[in-house]
């Protein structure tokens, strides 16, 4: 018991040692004291009591990120027609890295599973080095808007994201739109690349619901420079609404 809880408490050390070195390697960019995401980049990502939310901004995010978050941000907050105040159609999703856990009613089904899987996009530690990303969703319009930020690890061309990197986000921004009604897996992904995504850029992707038929949802995927003047890649994707218990291999 004693030698465990040694090598908890080394473990800990070790990782808060890690965070200051981040902070020295990246200088946080110039944002207003007052703007909420400079106050959650103040939150610790080694809190025992609550899970770090990998879809805040952390200091490695550049310029172009942390313009477009927040523009997609403010329009998350309660939107006000004369005296009456309405609930925004927006939504910014969190992200874990261990996703299954923070679901409704995850913790339950987590134990169930016994599972020591990571999500594979938020699984690498250092800000900045794979997939920076958040997820904006708008149920009304049955759209879901990612902002990327791809680091050095997901370098395929020389100087550029390798495709893999792309389907993968791609299907991440597709399939969490097929999921907002439940629970939902890739039948097929299609996948034109029309120009390379250079390391360390920032790229929009959006995704739309086309249609619904029965147990199948047809969405479709484009991504872009932050200004959409430029197209990187274009996709659409088959997805078939399916039972938990079918995950859980019931």
């Amino acid at each position: 018991m004693a030698r465990s809880l040694d090598r908890l408490y080394k473990g800990f050390r070790n990782l808060v040692s890690l965070s200051a070195m981040w902070s020295m390697k990246h200088p946080i960019y110039s944002v207003s004291s007052r703007s909420p995401s400079v106050r959650s980049m103040a939150v610790l990502p080694f809190s025992f009591s609550k899970p770090w939310d990998f879809s805040l901004p952390n200091p490695s995010w550049g310029p172009e990120m942390m313009q477009l978050y927040e523009h997609y941000n403010s329009m998350c907050e309660v939107e006000t027609e004369g005296e009456e105040k309405q609930e925004s159609s927006w939504k910014r999703l969190p992200g874990y890295n261990r996703l299954l856990k923070y679901a409704t009613g995850g913790v339950y089904l987590s134990k169930m599973i016994q599972s020591k899987a990571r999500l594979f996009t938020r699984n690498i530690r250092e800000p900045g080095a794979g997939f920076e990303y958040v997820l904006f969703v708008n149920i009304k319009e049955q759209k879901c808007v990612c902002i990327l930020q791809a680091g050095h690890l997901l370098e395929g061309p020389p100087g550029h994201v390798h495709g893999g990197a792309i389907a993968t986000m791609i299907d991440t921004v597709t399939g969490c739109l097929a999921s907002l009604s439940g629970a939902a897996m890739t039948a097929n992904l299609n996948i034109n690349y029309r120009s390379p995504i250079p390391l360390g850029s920032t790229v929009v992707m959006e995704s739309f619901l086309d249609k619904k038929e029965g147990r199948k949802m047809f969405v479709s995927c484009k991504v872009t420079s932050p200004d959409g003047t430029k197209l990187h890649t274009e996709a659409t994707a088959l997805f078939l609404s399916i039972n938990l218990n079918h995950l859980m291999g019931r």
